[in-house]
């Protein structure tokens, strides 16, 4: 079988809002839509329901030109959905459980170069059985993007699925959940890195940039363009992540992986939404990266 450089592993869903709107999204699916428009041609596995959520789901990714034969399709669990509510002007969200990507079954041989998978599509045992066959059937990196929601995740077998990888994201408020308790950011990184053997860590921090741990250059770090507009932060991280994956898989170094980085998800943040089917917001990092 010919060798993937990625395989994304993961939820689908939409984002249901109290008006009747629908976004499409879930951070793996993210991820997979960014490797596509960068001419990865990434193997996306997730499962969806036999309905109409995910009927367009499908009817998406064939028009963005993404593979869709690793997406399952199940007959009784229905699409994954988050629910968003509004409370005192607030707004709180009910992934809704269990759904199609809690059943993701093992796939048949794939071989990939590099590997990623969040959390939350790992709250049920099918689909962390389905992610522990993928795992043995290649010698590829791995890289997993922390994606703490509640009630949906437990310290300890975090912490468990970050020492089984090569590299790690996660946010400021995931470090401080997941690092040893009453120490520095700094102390965090350095903990968690060395626990781990991992080869790269990167920690976001929004608004005021990210950082990334190597053994090869240390801790580098980034911050945005003070001037750069910010119309919706949903998707950011996983912008991010898209390009530290094709950094890891180009052979960039440190900085450039984090420059990078830095930079599409500020484009992100500039537009409406995680993703958009428009070829020009590429573009200008297609050209300027020689991609």
């Amino acid at each position: 079988m010919p060798q993937a450089e990625a395989c994304v592993f993961g939820e689908v869903l939409f984002d249901h809002f109290p008006d009747g709107s629908r976004v499409l999204g879930g951070a793996p699916f993210n991820v997979a839509w960014h490797l596509q428009a960068f001419g990865l041609r990434p193997r996306f596995i997730s499962r969806v329901g036999d309905d109409a959520d995910g009927r367009e789901i499908l009817a998406a990714m064939q028009g963005w030109g993404m593979d869709t034969d690793g997406v399952q399709v199940d007959s009784t669990r229905p699409t994954g959905q988050v629910r968003v509510a509004l409370r005192d002007g607030q707004p709180s969200y009910d992934i809704v459980h269990p759904c199609a990507y809690d059943a993701i079954e093992a796939p048949g041989p794939v071989d990939f170069r590099l590997l990623y998978h969040g959390s939350l599509a790992l709250r049920d045992a099918a689909s962390r059985e389905a992610l522990e066959t993928l795992r043995g059937r290649s010698g590829g990196q791995v890289f997993l993007d922390v994606n703490l929601r509640s009630p949906w995740w437990e310290r300890d077998t975090l912490l468990r699925w970050l020492g089984r990888a090569d590299w790690v994201k996660l946010n400021d408020d995931e470090l401080e959940l997941l690092g040893p308790t009453g120490t520095s950011d700094e102390t965090a990184v350095d903990a968690l890195f060395e626990r781990d053997g991992l080869d790269g860590l990167f920690v976001t921090y929004g608004a005021e940039g990210a950082v990334l741990q190597t053994r090869q250059h240390g801790r580098v770090r980034v911050r945005p363009d003070r001037a750069a507009t910010v119309v919706d932060t949903v998707g950011a991280g996983d912008a991010f992540a898209a390009i530290c994956i094709i950094g890891i898989l180009r052979g960039w170094d440190a900085p450039q992986i984090l420059e990078r980085a830095q930079a599409f998800a500020s484009a992100i943040v500039g537009q409406q939404g995680a993703t958009r089917a428009d070829r020009k917001l590429y573009d200008p990092f297609l050209a300027e990266w020689q991609l």
